[in-house]
């Protein structure tokens, strides 16, 4: 293997997490699969096969992975102790990407994808994400392109059919967060309901390993009692902080503790003027890809 190729598969390495990532919307998964994948297009190429498109191949080798891998997990979450969310990422603010990028990693989107079978979902993203066309898309996921293309047809009405009717500016998201996470800081609890939408959602993921909703809530006033509780369970916290980040393209919030140690992640959905979805991800396991994660039973405890 020369330094050339070295170079290169490092340069396709986020390509290909990309694709993994939304694919199976976990973090280690997703990392999981690009090093298998990178793995055996090195062998490939040690063996002197004539690959005309390393990343062509290198996306093939990680969207079959990725399907295979999806399959599997499904099936480990039918046992997932509440509801499971996406891992989420912390990403930095940059005008210059593209919406559509940085709308197909949101949580929110991810979630819809949750509902597709594996090859829908592949074939979704490959077209419509990152612009493979159908001849390309066919030889990847390894279908016909008739298939190909209604795959990918059922799978985009299924998600537009879920998607929210109003679409605001990202200037308009992140003056609504702060307005959020200003009033969560302060415990202004009036300030805070004022801001959600009459049927906002509320999700939770704690896995098990530490308290979280077991089921979404839904509506402005379930939703501002359950953040009053959360609020002042957090004041019992020595030092417990908000710091607002950018999730997964999306305005939200690390909690962190007084030794900056993460207790959770929160995402914000944003439409027609109001917060529409909130998401907490408090599951450790989830969490320790992106700093170190609090024991947060101990901090309740008052250890």
């Amino acid at each position: 293997m020369t330094p050339a190729h070295d170079d290169l598969l490092e340069e396709l390495r986020p390509a290909a997490f990309g694709i993994a990532y939304r694919m199976l919307g976990s973090v280690a998964e997703a990392e999981d699969v690009v090093q298998e994948a990178l793995l055996r297009v090195h062998r490939a190429l040690e063996r002197g096969e004539p690959i005309e498109s390393p990343r062509a191949y290198l996306t093939t080798v990680t969207t079959r992975l990725a399907i295979d891998e999806l399959r599997s997990a499904r099936a480990r979450r039918e046992t997932y102790v509440g509801e499971w969310l996406p891992e989420p990422l912390v990403t930095d603010p940059d005008p210059a990407r593209e919406a559509e990028l940085a709308d197909s990693l949101s949580l929110a989107f991810l979630v819809l994808l949750e509902s597709l079978s594996p090859e829908q979902r592949a074939v979704l993203l490959l077209h419509d994400v990152f612009d493979y066309d159908y001849p390309e898309v066919a030889r990847i996921v390894g279908k016909s392109e008739d298939n190909t293309r209604q795959l990918a047809a059922r799978a985009r009405r299924h998600v537009e059919r879920r998607r929210p009717r109003f679409e605001p500016s990202s200037d308009q998201r992140r003056a609504l967060a702060q307005r959020f996470f200003a009033a969560a800081r302060e415990g202004d609890l009036a300030g805070l309901e004022a801001l959600l939408a009459d049927d906002v959602v509320l999700q939770g993921d704690g896995g098990g390993k530490v308290p979280a909703l077991a089921r979404s809530l839904h509506g402005r006033d379930r939703v501002a009692r359950t953040l009053g509780a959360w609020i002042r369970q957090a004041v019992r916290i020595p030092g417990a902080h908000l710091r607002q980040v950018e999730i997964n393209g999306q305005p939200g919030a690390l909690l962190l503790d007084g030794s900056d140690d993460l207790i959770g992640v929160w995402s914000v959905d944003v439409g027609e003027g109001r917060v529409s979805a909130i998401r907490s991800i408090v599951n450790p396991d989830k969490l320790r890809h992106i700093g170190t994660v609090a024991d947060v039973r101990a901090l309740l405890r008052g250890r």
